[in-house]
């Protein structure tokens, strides 16, 4: 009696996370690890939290506009965005959840960068000399101001640039939070920033930085297709033979 074929292991990956190449000539290759991707899932729904609270607590005290002497150009916010979305009159509630989320924002984000730091994943995630132009070539290449394919890793240049960005800004966050939360027990955090004026104009300019990161990061995931998404939530890219060998 004889047996079924068995598909054939990858040759390039090791033995203990070897995937099967199917019929169809592509193969399973794995992409984020498991912790990466539970802290990236769980920072989504806490960052949406923090956002949506921060919102309650600033319409307590909505003071910035967009002007030019006495002609005002833009207020954050106008009435009807507070009415719209319910925000009105929630100071209390915006605080308590606020405050809560952020312990949890803070313990996500640390565990992320020593995970990163200690697995090696940052050679895949902080940028180089280099970054910065071939940065600008995939914005070229996004606009389709240019043909040229950018070089691409696990990571491109611009995703590179972007995700240490939102490091640094998650830090920049936590510090003037602090800042304005506690500026008495945290005086001296308060008068690095420049007072607690420039602390609150920093953390409310941070908060407009992460909505249109989001942005930019939900079209890039729709550009990119599926393929790109299901890797996020499996931790497999699926790809080609030929693919692969250039991706290799």
């Amino acid at each position: 009696m004889s047996q079924p074929d068995l598909p054939t292991a990858a040759p390039d990956l090791p033995a203990a996370s070897a995937h099967f190449l199917p019929a169809n000539g592509k193969k399973l290759v794995p992409k984020h690890p498991l912790a990466i991707r539970w802290m990236h899932w769980i920072n989504f729904p806490v960052l949406f939290v923090m956002i949506w609270s921060g919102l309650l607590i600033y319409w307590a005290n909505d003071v910035y506009k967009i002007h030019l002497g006495r002609t005002i150009y833009f207020s954050f916010f106008p009435e009807s965005f507070y009415k719209g979305l319910n925000l009105s009159r929630r100071l209390a509630e915006g605080m308590a959840f606020h405050f809560l989320f952020m312990w949890i924002f803070f313990i996500n984000g640390f565990a992320y960068v020593l995970y990163t730091l200690f697995s090696g994943e940052w050679r895949y995630l902080f940028p180089n000399r280099r970054s910065f132009k071939e940065a600008w070539q995939v914005l070229l290449h996004d606009l389709q101001l240019s043909k040229t394919v950018p070089s691409q890793e696990k990571f491109n240049a611009a995703q590179k640039l972007a995700y240490t960005g939102i490091i640094v800004m998650g830090l920049g966050s936590v510090l003037t939070g602090l800042a304005i939360y506690k500026p008495i027990q945290f005086q001296w955090l308060t008068t690095l920033f420049g007072g607690y004026g420039n602390a609150r104009v920093l953390h409310f300019v941070l908060t407009l930085i992460y909505c249109l990161f989001f942005l930019v990061h939900v079209l890039q995931v729709i550009l990119a297709g599926w393929n790109n998404f299901q890797a996020m939530v499996t931790g497999f890219e699926v790809l080609s033979e030929t693919k692969n060998k250039t991706h290799d």
